[in-house]
């Protein structure tokens, strides 16, 4: 069976976290957004798991609706490195909960911190028969290349049980595979969501095949056994990530490599810290000039939430307008949900909402948008095509002099 599966969110127990980030609403609106399988995130908090527990038909099954969840936690560990794990069940993720107690405290935050590094916590993981990989790998705050040069480096020797890398908002497969010690893992793209909202819940997400909706069936996909696996990537252009190119933290201010080490990362506007974007770190790290994409590797999509977009044909200043809304609702009551709207809903299917939102999406498809790469935590932004002519299909356009202008596939070579 093929699903769409989200596998990196949080619950209304981590900081910063919508009060809305509970089990219905998420499982509601990740249908809406064509999403089958989509994480519960912090399922070693005690609360949480209350909810979790109430919520599964057994130990190893957890359905709201359409909507299936796997069991997943984040967990920091003490060099500030995030991790994500993938449980088999909900006994599982009890004894990780009792095991990682012991090290930190798991009520104060969804997603905890603990006084292990990554190799101890990748050895309980393996221990419980969890899958564990880094999360959003290149950011320059809480991730692996922030603060560890190899896999090696993070991992020691549990180096080989790591599976899965996940890329973040602000890389993708071309600029991982330029890095050859990644090609054997299998890369993941999941939305990190803080919050139900259109445009954060599977924001990115992954195509799979899979024998059946358990975590025996994604452990398959992800260490690609028998024949099954990720078909597909599906997230943002890198540009759009808050840390793609180096830039202050404080005024936003964009700075090549070579200008951001003549100034000691100090800003020259503001005096603020100017913070080492994603493109400049795998180009450190990068031992290949271009990617190189194993035979496993999927397509990666770029695409952008269907808000977003009908927020910018509209040209309203949020995706909470009524006319935004209004439009959105109106497109998933007819097309169910946002995946079949952004890739296959036919030009005249959709005639009925506003023409510019129908350009807009023909946009994205056919790679017609002009990039504005972020920085210094700063999302970047997505300018549409001055003329929207759906018959002309000019590359994307990046004015960033650093952001990578080639992507791996057509929307539509999957």
């Amino acid at each position: 069976m093929i699903i769409n599966a989200d596998l990196h969110l949080h619950s209304k127990y981590s900081m910063a976290c919508s009060g809305k980030m509970d089990l219905p609403t998420i499982a509601q609106e990740a249908a809406k957004k064509g999403i089958d399988l989509v994480a519960t995130g912090d399922c070693i908090h005690p609360l949480w798991m209350k909810e979790i527990r109430k919520a599964s038909v057994d130990d190893e099954t957890i359905t709201l609706g359409k909507t299936s969840f796997t069991l997943t936690t984040e967990i920091e560990d003490n060099h500030r490195v995030h991790h994500l794990l993938i449980l088999p069940s909900i006994s599982k993720s009890e004894e990780l909960a009792e095991e990682m107690s012991r090290h930190g405290d798991l009520s104060s935050d969804g997603r905890p911190t603990v006084r292990l590094n990554g190799a101890e916590i990748a050895e309980i993981a393996r221990d419980i028969g969890a899958l564990i990989g880094p999360c959003h790998a290149f950011t320059p705050w809480t991730a692996m290349y922030a603060y560890h040069d190899s896999l090696k480096s993070c991992y020691g020797d549990m180096t080989d049980y790591i599976s899965f890398l996940e890329l973040g908002l602000s890389a993708d497969s071309d600029y991982a595979d330029r890095i050859s010690e990644l090609h054997r893992l299998t890369f993941l793209t999941n939305s990190d969501a803080h919050s139900p909202l259109s445009n954060k819940l599977a924001r990115e997400f992954n195509r799979m095949e899979v024998p059946d909706m358990s975590f025996e069936g994604l452990r398959k996909a992800i260490l690609r056994e028998e024949h099954y696996r990720v078909i597909l990537n599906v997230g943002f252009y890198p540009q759009e990530g808050k840390y793609n190119e180096s830039a202050c933290i404080k005024c936003f201010t964009h700075y090549s490599l070579e200008d951001s080490v003549s100034n000691k990362w100090k800003c020259s506007v503001c005096g603020g810290r100017i913070k080492k974007g994603v493109y400049d770190r795998v180009n450190e790290l990068a031992d290949l000039p271009q990617p190189v994409h194993p035979d496993h590797r999927p397509p990666y999509v770029h695409l952008m939430p269907l808000s977003e977009i009908i927020m910018m044909a509209l040209g309203h200043a949020s995706i909470n307008t009524k006319g935004v809304q209004d439009a959105w609702n109106a497109l998933i009551d007819k097309f169910d949900d946002e995946l079949h709207i952004l890739l296959y809903a036919d030009q005249k299917s959709m005639d009925f909402v506003d023409k510019r939102i129908v350009d807009a999406i023909l946009a994205f498809r056919e790679k017609r948008v002009i990039l504005h790469p972020g920085g210094g935590g700063q999302y970047g932004r997505i300018e549409l095509p001055p003329e929207r002519d759906a018959g002309k299909t000019a590359a994307v356009k990046d004015d960033g002099n650093r952001g990578n202008k080639k992507s791996q596939s057509s929307l539509f070579d999957f």
